[in-house]
């Protein structure tokens, strides 16, 4: 029995040295380097203007791989795997090999096979060296995404080993397509060269153009809809105010010109301040785009007011006399005889009031309302440039250079009319165009003809025998 149990622990023994001796020779045969690459670093730099954190992608930044290898180890060559979507150019890839704080002149030559960038050492680093490498001007996928790091390495004596785990992640932002045309247009020689001048860069930088554009559009909508719901609005009670200005008795017309003159003698941006930060004070909350309508119908209307009683005064009194001859009351007289005549001598101001309304809007901005100017301001203070300025600069001339247009023809229409209506066959005073003369009692007898549509039978009658009785007259005359 106790010969069993000692032969029994002999062969436990013999077994313990056989599995030990095979570890040893295990050891001394594989490489004692097999992942001991530490890696030390797998970064991108930030690339957004005015933000220190953020990657964007499809735009160049500079990604960095660094690693650490072993006493034992001495790498050979490093392959980096980079995202689906991803643009690398081997002579921007750049190799720097340490050794303690040495910088060692190591050769190397890069190679980029689809999304993978090879960089091959012509001498292997030597064993403990730090390997840095630096792909300037990639760029990572536009659609943005995190994504960590794979890839292998090749030590000296021919082994290729996985890259090893890191938690280390690149995390990028996705990107529009009109940024990724602007970081296409700023890699372009051409736009390089032009940038290579301070004036141009500063104002008009062609890569700040195409991406400013799209940013002030939404701007530039706002402006527009501020104008298309003011304006309308200010009319009629631009015509109220000229009413009351023009009252005969005292209270209404020291009412329409006190509004009047305050409004027109008081800056638009002073009033914009007294309701945006002093109505909040009297607990009036409003929406600041309403409240910015508001402040433009009420300015605008004074203005409008007098352009309105300008026109009104021009029609020649004796308008109004034809048709009170004719039985129109004082308001049928307003609305079917002067205001026509008047609206149609003061469009091209209006117009111009129009202009001024919309380029006004920009003081909205100073008030915090997301309009045109405000986008501007913003991306200008991001960036440091004056691009969007001159962007903005466009998106208004493209509604107040055709207006321009517009009242220039419309001046030029009814400049040609008016002098067309002076033309005389002779001096004749029963020319045809003398009737169109302004201030003539041709000019009355066309105006009474046109007001005849919009009287009744009685008041129908009466022009009848008014025509009747200025022929009868006439005739008397020429005997």
């Amino acid at each position: 029995m106790h010969t069993a149990s000692g032969f029994l622990r002999k062969r436990v023994w013999g077994v313990a040295a056989a599995v030990v001796a095979a570890t040893l020779a295990l050891s001394f045969a594989l490489p004692i380097q097999a992942h001991a690459l530490e890696v030390e670093r797998w970064t991108a730099k930030p690339n957004k203007d005015g933000d220190s954190t953020t990657v964007l992608g499809a735009t160049a930044t500079r990604v960095t791989w660094q690693g650490q290898s072993d006493e034992g180890e001495s790498v050979a060559s490093v392959t980096i795997e980079f995202p689906e979507g991803s643009t690398v150019e081997a002579e921007n890839v750049k190799t720097t090999v340490l050794s303690g704080l040495d910088r060692l002149e190591a050769e190397a030559q890069a190679s980029v096979q689809g999304t993978a960038v090879v960089v091959t050492l012509a001498e292997p680093a030597p064993a403990g060296a730090l390997i840095m490498i630096e792909c300037n001007r990639a760029l990572l996928p536009g659609e943005g995404g995190t994504f960590g790091l794979a890839g292998s390495y090749t030590t000296a004596d021919g082994q290729s080993l996985e890259m090893p785990a890191t938690d280390q992640v690149i995390t990028v932002s996705g990107t529009s397509p009109t940024e990724q045309a602007s970081s296409w247009l700023s890699e372009q020689e051409w736009v390089k060269a032009w940038n290579s001048n301070k004036f141009l860069h500063l104002f008009f930088d062609p890569s700040l153009i195409v991406t400013s554009v799209p940013a002030l559009l939404s701007g530039w909508l706002v402006s527009l809809g501020l104008v298309i719901v003011s304006f309308p609005l200010a009319i009629p009670l631009g015509l109220i105010w000229s009413f009351l200005r023009m009252a005969k008795h005292r209270l209404p017309r020291a009412i329409g010109a006190t509004y009047i003159n305050i409004v027109r003698g008081t800056p638009l941006f002073l009033q914009l301040y007294i309701a945006f930060f002093g109505l909040p004070l009297m607990g009036v909350q409003m929406d600041p785009f309403m409240m910015g309508a508001i402040v433009l119908i009420m300015n605008s209307s004074a203005y409008l007011a007098e352009i309105f009683r300008a026109g009104i005064q021009s029609i020649n009194k004796g308008q109004s006399e034809a048709a009170r001859s004719l039985g129109m009351s004082g308001v049928q007289t307003m609305f079917f005889v002067i205001i026509p005549q008047t609206v149609r001598r003061v469009i091209p101001t209006m117009t111009s009031e129009f202009i001024l309304m919309y380029k006004d809007t920009s003081l909205l901005a100073a008030v915090g309302v997301m309009e045109l100017m405000m986008y501007a301001k913003t991306i200008t203070a991001a960036t440091g440039n004056v691009t969007p300025y001159i962007v903005a600069a466009g998106f208004y001339l493209i509604v107040t250079i055709p207006m321009t247009k517009f009242i220039n023809s419309m001046e030029a229409r009814m400049a040609n009319g008016h002098r067309k209506h002076k033309k005389t066959d002779g001096g004749s005073g029963d020319s045809p165009s003398a009737s169109f003369e302004p201030g003539s009692d041709a000019a009355v007898a066309r105006s009474i003809r046109m007001s005849e549509t919009f009287a009744g039978p009685a008041e129908a009658d009466a022009a009848a025998q008014l025509k009747k009785e200025a022929q009868l007259g006439s005739n008397h005359m020429s005997h």
